[in-house]
């Protein structure tokens, strides 16, 4: 797959394109394409060096590249929410990231959830971050 198949994902092309793991690369952009069609009404946004998406100026999930995985960042109190499902599932979990190895498969029925979680919690939040104890 090719990055230039990211025409609402342009912030996105520089970001995806230094990705020198071609299979990898083809992986992380099937992610982003997903959540953008999955989730139309997100916003893309690029910033702290990753991709992430926003609704109505809210963090709702983020993602990064390591070398045999990428990360799922959806914050400290979702995350928790979520953990014993991802691990169940067989994928790993830092303190505040969802690791997902490239070589495993995408568990997009959790993205989802995860997805529509923090868009339902934060739907009257106003500022970027979930404030402490929402």
């Amino acid at each position: 797959m090719s990055t230039n198949l990211l025409p609402k994902l342009t912030d996105f092309t520089a970001f995806t394109d230094a990705m020198p793991d071609a299979a990898q690369r083809d992986q992380f952009v099937t992610v982003l394409n997903w959540v953008t069609t999955t989730f139309p009404q997100l916003t893309p946004r690029f910033a702290w060096n990753q991709p992430m998406f926003t609704d109505h100026g809210t963090f709702i999930i983020g993602f990064s590249v390591a070398k045999a995985h990428f990360n799922v960042a959806l914050e400290a109190a979702p995350l928790d929410y979520f953990r014993e499902q991802i691990t169940a599932g067989g994928d790993h979990t830092t303190k505040m990231l969802w690791q997902i190895n490239y070589d495993g498969p995408i568990n997009y029925d959790l993205l989802t959830t995860a997805i529509k979680y923090n868009l339902t919690t934060k739907k009257d939040v106003t500022s970027f971050w979930r404030p402490k104890g929402h």
